[in-house]
């Protein structure tokens, strides 16, 4: 849905900052993401925890998502991309979904960037799974995308 097609105005301009915040961010520097789901009651504890870990290392720590259904997008920003910064964010960020059993893949998949990680939300049977019901589906792997 998009903010224009909300009837009530302070829903429409609640709407439209949620989508700014991807675009306030990139003016922050360098932008780490992460997409992921938790316990409603986990999802503002994982933010400063994370603020926690990483002190003055990143430059914020931002959260935005769909609170009600537990889908948190995390943002930690920093002045350029750092390996270091990224090394104290992972495994950091899956192993504290994983403590309170939250999904390391909420809303946006799973993606090659995070396959090595999928084992910190699922067990390897699930994985298994979740592959062969891919390959019932999609045999000739046209719906995935190849980079």
């Amino acid at each position: 849905m998009m903010h224009s097609d909300f009837p009530f105005p302070p829903l429409q301009a609640l709407w439209s900052m949620r989508e700014r915040v991807t675009e306030a961010l990139t003016h922050d520097g360098f932008t780490y993401k992460y997409d992921i789901s938790l316990p409603v009651e986990r999802i503002y504890q994982l933010m400063t925890d994370m603020r926690q870990h990483l002190g003055n290392r990143a430059r914020s720590v931002v959260g935005y998502g769909h609170v009600g259904d537990g889908n948190l997008h995390l943002n930690i920003t920093s002045s350029a991309r750092d390996p270091a910064l990224l090394a104290s964010i992972e495994p950091f960020v899956y192993e504290w979904t994983a403590r309170f059993h939250g999904s390391i893949s909420a809303e946006h998949g799973l993606g090659l960037k995070k396959r090595n990680y999928i084992y910190y939300s699922k067990s390897r049977p699930a994985v298994a799974l979740m592959g062969n019901i891919k390959t019932l589906l999609d045999p000739k792997a046209s719906t995935t995308w190849h980079c």
